[in-house]
C-alpha cells in the first residue's frame, strides 16, 4: 500500500521512521528560518510539532516566509503553519502557543517533554534562556544564527558555537554562553560578511499592510530592519530540519511516548 513517507523510508528505514513519528519537537520562532524547519519536519515525518510565536504574517514577509501568501496576511503565523501542517499530514499532533518566546516567559514551557528545540528566534535574551532551559532538561537543542543582511546560502555551515566565526550574532551568543558556563551548542550560522541594507528607510512595513501584532514595537519604530532573500533563510531552515532528522534517526533511546499531548 503506497504511504506518504515511502521515498524517506527508503533512506532511514522502517524503525527510524518510527522514531520520528514517535518524536515531539518545539520550534520557536516560525519566521523565515523557523517556517522552512516546521515545512520539513512534518514532510520528513515528525509526530508532533510545538509551534510557538506571536507575530501576525505580514507583506514584507512574503519575500521569504513559506508560510506568506497574500491570503494569510493579518493571520498569526502559528495558526497558518498548524493549517499547513495538518493539510500536508492530517496525523500530526500540532500545538500551539502565541507567545514571544522570553526570560518573562520560559515558565510557560516544560523542555523535558519535547525530543529536540529550534531556536529560530530574533533576540538574545530569548535564545540565551531556551539554550539555559533546554541545557537543564537535557534535551537537544540547535540554533540559528544571524541570515539577515546576507545573499550567499552556500556559506551556511553547522558547527559549535565556539567554532564559529564572521557572524556578529554568533559572537555575542560565545560571550554570554560563556559567561553562563554553557560549554557547547549546535548551530546553523553563516561566514558571510553582513551586508549593509539600501536605502533602508524606504523599505519598512507600509502601515497599510503593517499587521504583525503582539510585539511592543512596531517594524517602523525598529532601530534597523534588515534585508533579506528567500533562499538563506529558507536554507538554514532546511539545514536545521535535516540535523534534526539526522540526530533523532541516530538516537537509540529517543522514542518517547507522547502521551497527554
Amino acid at each position: 500500500m503506497l504511504e506518504q513517507f515511502a521515498r524517506t523510508q527508503l533512506l532511514l528505514g522502517k524503525e527510524n521512521m518510527e522514531r520520528l513519528s514517535n518524536a515531539r519537537v518545539a520550534v520557536f520562532g516560525i519566521g523565515g528560518v523557523g517556517s522552512y524547519v516546521v515545512e520539513a519536519l512534518v514532510r520528513s515525518g515528525i509526530g508532533a510539532l510545538d509551534l510557538i510565536d506571536n507575530d501576525k504574517v505580514c507583506l514584507t514577509n512574503l519575500n521569504r516566509q513559506i508560510i506568506a501568501t497574500r491570503k494569510t496576511i493579518g493571520q498569526y503565523k502559528v495558526d497558518v503553519a498548524r493549517e499547513r501542517c495538518l493539510e500536508i499530514n492530517p496525523d500530526v499532533k500540532i500545538h500551539v502557543d502565541k507567545t514571544f518566546y522570553l526570560p518573562e516567559t520560559a515558565a510557560r514551557f516544560d523542555f523535558s517533554q519535547y525530543d529536540y528545540i529550534v531556536d529560530a528566534i530574533d533576540t538574545v535574551t530569548g535564545k540565551i534562556q531556551l539554550v539555559l532551559e533546554a541545557q537543564k532538561a537535557g534535551t537537544p537543542i540547535i540554533s540559528s544564527m544571524g541570515t539577515g543582511n546576507k545573499i550567499n546560502p552556500t556559506l551556511l555551515e553547522v558547527a559549535d558555537i565556539y567554532q564559529t566565526s564572521v557572524c556578529p550574532l554568533a559572537k555575542v551568543m560565545r560571550r554570554e554562553l560563556k559567561k553562563r558556563g554553557v560549554k557547547r551548542l549546535k548551530v546553523v550560522y553563516s561566514k558571510e560578511k553582513v551586508l549593509t541594507p539600501i536605502d533602508e528607510n524606504k523599505n519598512r512595513c507600509d502601515t497599510e499592510y503593517q499587521q504583525c501584532s503582539g510585539r511592543k514595537e512596531s517594524h517602523d519604530s525598529r532601530r534597523q530592519t534588515p534585508g533579506s532573500t528567500a533562499f538563506v533563510p529558507a536554507a538554514a531552515g532546511l539545514i536545521i530540519s535535516g540535523e534534526i532528522i539526522k540526530d533523532l534517526s541516530e538516537s537509540k533511546d529517543m522514542a518517547k511516548t507522547k502521551e497527554n499531548f
